[in-house]
Formats: C-alpha cells, sequence, structure tokens
C-alpha cells in the first residue's frame, strides 16, 4: 500500500527534515514492501513548488532514502509508492504538480479512458501513466471551471465516484497556504492529527510501516497538522478521518471537516476485481 503524508504550519514557513524510506530500518527490506519510487514537494517564499522525486527502489538507490531532505515551507507533501498503474519513472512518480497544485494519491481508479475522455483540453497536462496524476488534471478542469480549489476537488471526486470502477481514493493536496486530504470509501484508513507544542517538543515523527520519517525543530514552539497513512507519533490525539470525509486546513492553520461523499462508490471494486500488479500495490503492509 502507498503511504501518504502532509503537513501543514499554518502562517509561518518552518523547516523539516524528511528521510522517505526511514534510515534507521533496512532500506532492502523497506525498498522491496515499497519499491515503486519516493516523492517530496513543498513551497519556496514566493510560492514556488518544487519537488524532489525518485522512481528507483531504495536497494537499487540507497542515496535518496539514506540521505536527510531538509526543506522549509508552509505545506509539506509526501509519498512512497507502490505502482498500481504506470511504470517506473519519475513521470509517474507523485507528488503530482499542476497550477502550482500538488496532489499524491494512495488507490486505484479503473476506466482511465473515460477519465481521459472527461479531461478535455486538460488532457496536455498529463506527463505519466498514472490514474493518480489523471485525477489531478480533473480537479484542475474542475478548479478552473468553477473557481474553487477545494469545490472543483469535490467536484472531481464525485464524478469519479459516479461514473468509474474505483477502489480507494485517498488524496492529498496542497497548495503554498493550504491542504486537503480526502478519505474515500473505508478502504484505506487516512488520520489526521492537530499538534499543539508540549513543553518545547520537537516533531519526530516515524509511520508505523518504517517508510516516512519527519524531524522539526521548530514544532517544539508552533502548532501544526499532519495527515498520514497511519498514526506516527504516540500522541493519542490521532483522529481516524471518515470514509467521504474532506479534511482542509487554511492559511492560518484552521481546520475544517465534512463529509462530501457519504455513499459508496456507484462501481465498487474489490482486490478480487484488480490486475495482480494492481491488487498487490493496494495491500496493507
Amino acid at each position: 500500500m502507498c503511504r501518504l503524508f502532509g503537513m501543514a504550519s499554518g502562517p509561518e514557513r518552518v523547516t523539516a527534515t524528511f528521510w522517505l524510506l526511514d534510515a534507521h530500518d533496512s532500506l532492502a527490506r523497506q525498498s522491496r514492501r515499497e519499491p515503486d519510487g519516493t516523492g517530496l514537494g513543498w513551497y519556496h517564499p514566493e510560492t514556488h513548488p518544487e519537488r524532489l522525486r525518485d522512481p528507483e527502489p531504495a536497494w537499487r538507490d540507497p542515496s535518496f532514502s539514506r540521505d536527510a531532505k531538509e526543506v522549509r515551507s508552509r505545506t509539506f507533501i509526501a509519498h512512497v509508492r507502490l505502482a498500481s498503474v504506470g511504470g517506473l519513472s519519475v513521470e509517474n512518480t507523485h507528488p503530482f504538480l499542476m497550477q502550482d497544485r500538488m496532489l499524491a494519491h494512495n488507490g486505484h481508479i479503473g476506466g482511465l479512458h473515460e477519465l481521459e475522455a472527461r479531461l478535455g483540453a486538460a488532457r496536455e497536462l498529463v506527463r505519466g501513466e498514472t490514474d493518480s496524476e489523471r485525477f489531478l488534471a480533473l480537479v484542475t478542469t474542475e478548479v478552473d471551471r468553477l473557481g474553487d480549489v477545494e469545490r472543483g476537488l469535490v467536484s472531481a471526486a464525485r464524478w469519479v465516484a459516479e461514473h468509474l470502477p474505483l477502489y480507494a481514493l485517498n488524496i492529498i493536496l496542497t497548495t503554498h497556504t493550504d491542504l486537503w486530504a480526502l478519505r474515500y470509501p473505508d478502504t484505506h484508513e487516512l488520520w489526521m492529527l492537530e499538534r499543539e507544542p508540549h513543553g518545547g517538543r520537537h516533531l519526530d515523527a516515524t509511520s508505523a510501516a518504517g517508510t516516512v520519517r519527519v524531524r522539526s525543530q521548530d514544532l517544539a514552539r508552533l502548532p501544526s497538522v499532519i495527515i498520514a497513512s497511519e498514526p506516527m507519533t504516540e500522541s493519542r490525539a490521532w483522529t481516524l478521518m471518515e470514509p467521504g470525509e474532506l479534511l482542509h486546513v487554511d492559511r492560518n492553520l484552521r481546520t475544517t471537516r465534512r463529509v462530501v461523499l457519504p455513499h459508496p462508490p456507484k462501481h465498487q471494486l474489490s482486490l478480487q476485481d484488480l490486475e495482480p500488479r494492481a491488487a498487490e500495490s493496494q495491500r496493507s503492509r
């Protein structure tokens, strides 16, 4: 199963250090669990988005996983990929970027020919083979049509839920100030933590799967909101998002949560419906 991570720090930019595939575990073992690429996205002060992506498994290129990446931003997005659609290439590695918005996805969307037909001119924005990048192109189309990021994301997700075969659509979407997370349906978990400074303790979080680790000394004094595929600290404040729930973290770190997809997908897929490679990518590890 792919691993998602997102973090927002509100009005202040913070420095965070990431290890994608935790260097404190066996890189070879981890990368064979999640072998199909890792990616990190953040924003420079002038809102320019930046990505660091590597499609290679860690046992083939251990330096990417071993070396810390220190970046500074108000929002962050990270992804460890187990591919269901598309080969191993930079173009197929999350997070994807369109119009200064970045997206990472855990799940599987079928009916890609129908999805491409829906994109219209936005098809030209797609560089790779994945369902995830095509979903971001659909979001981009809907944002342009509706004039609002959240309304565009919800509209795109509702169209997919109504028209396409779907196994899971767990999404993190970021701009330079805001973060959205969607869990749909109940196939995979997605957790959120509203973290307050506790006695000057810095953030040091590691996913249970040993795939994403992040540290930030700045968050010893500042609050933050974290989204992840599983709880990454011992805090009891982690909350499992509801199926169909959309979370928005705004530029001032205010959070809103609402169920935008209350019903299961019209064409819900099971693991048995998927091709072997896609089914393997969706199993919990």
